[in-house]
């Protein structure tokens, strides 16, 4: 799988060392050749000096042969730009862009581009820890509905069941790890200390299981 990435900041370099690490064939680019020395003597992919949008740059990183790309620079504006022509023009099979401004986000997330918004992820994780101390939530899916939140057994949870924390369209397992293993649920399953509840549950779920987990 051949990936380009567009900026090689903290996020970028990061990124770029994380995909070449899992034998993947990674290209960078970036304006600033100073840059790709955050990638390190260990970074076995290519670096290609230019602007992330300039045709004749993203042809010199292989663009007609890309199965991703991610643009990551600084910019807003450049990374839309760069996301668009990978998508549109090349036909970039995978494009995803970092987004600052959640508002921009949703809209290029309509033209078919994936986005990142630093900004709603530290928004949402944020408000998760401060009000939902007792769970550690995952994802959360659309609008915030629902979420997918990990819960410990502790001495309130241990020894309980499925049927006593599952709500109809509220709260529902979807698996659990114990010593390491994750499984599927069944109805005989029994709760222990350390158990790790996967769950999925809505807004109300949430503020459910965070009370019982306190008790």
């Amino acid at each position: 799988m051949k990936i380009i990435i567009v900026g090689c900041g903290r996020v970028g370099a990061g990124l770029a060392k994380n995909l070449s690490l899992q034998g993947l064939d990674v290209t960078v680019i970036d304006k600033n050749k100073s840059a790709f020395d955050a990638l390190g003597s260990s970074f076995k992919g290519k670096t290609v000096e230019g602007i992330g949008f300039d045709q004749r740059v993203l042809s010199k990183a292989g663009i007609e042969k890309a199965d991703a790309l991610a643009a990551v620079t600084a910019s807003d504006e450049a990374n839309i730009v760069a996301a668009r022509m990978a998508r549109s023009f090349y036909k970039v099979p995978f494009v995803a862009a970092r987004v600052y401004e959640p508002q921009k986000a949703k809209i290029y997330r309509r033209l078919g581009i994936q986005t990142i918004s630093p900004v709603t992820l530290g928004i949402e994780r944020l408000t998760n820890i401060l009000v939902y101390p007792n769970l550690n939530v995952e994802r959360t899916l659309g609008a915030g509905q629902v979420s997918l939140v990990d819960v410990e057994v502790g001495q309130t949870l241990s020894t309980k069941r499925l049927k006593d924390i599952e709500i109809p369209g509220e709260i529902q397992l979807v698996a659990l790890t114990r010593n390491g293993r994750t499984s599927l649920p069944n109805d005989a399953l029994v709760f222990q200390n350390g158990d790790i509840l996967h769950l999925s549950a809505t807004s109300s779920g949430r503020n459910k299981v965070n009370q019982l987990s306190k008790r």
